[in-house]
């Protein structure tokens, strides 16, 4: 898996569990590609597929975020810390059209509608798990 530097989009970040969206992290798994683990260095993108698109909606908040399907490596860099994680496309989401306007800043920046999810390991691989979304810039 490389990841690249290609400016790919930014927005809102936050974390969540593979597969059931109820269930312990531990305990879940699978994802829309099948293979997501929140173990691992995984993410869930909205336009991964069109049944995903059709879920997601990010363009009701303005965003054309492009298709990138299972299997597609993002490096997801923290916009204040520069801390980065390099990720793999595992599932679908966040539901962008859920969360429209909201914000995560950090020194004055802030980066409105989630974008990305991401497993509690790459996550707290640029950030706490305890501030919950976080500012950053998406690269290929």
């Amino acid at each position: 898996m490389a990841c690249g530097s290609t400016s790919l989009w930014a927005g809102e970040t936050t974390w969540f569990c593979c597969g059931s969206s109820w269930g312990p992290c531990g305990s879940a798994g699978g994802g829309a590609c099948g293979n997501c683990r929140s173990s691992a260095n995984h993410g869930a993108w909205p336009n991964a597929s069109q049944a995903c698109w059709d879920i997601t909606r990010p363009d009701l908040c303005g965003e054309n975020i492009p298709r990138r399907g299972c299997g597609s490596v993002m490096n997801v860099r923290h916009q204040c810390s520069g801390a980065t994680v390099c990720i793999t496309i595992t599932d679908c989401g966040p539901r962008t059209k859920s969360s429209c306007g909201e914000a995560a800043c950090c020194n004055g920046a802030c980066r409105t509608n989630r974008v990305l999810d991401l497993t509690p390991a790459a996550f707290s691989a640029i950030g706490s798990l305890s501030s919950g979304k976080l500012p950053v810039y998406i690269y290929e």
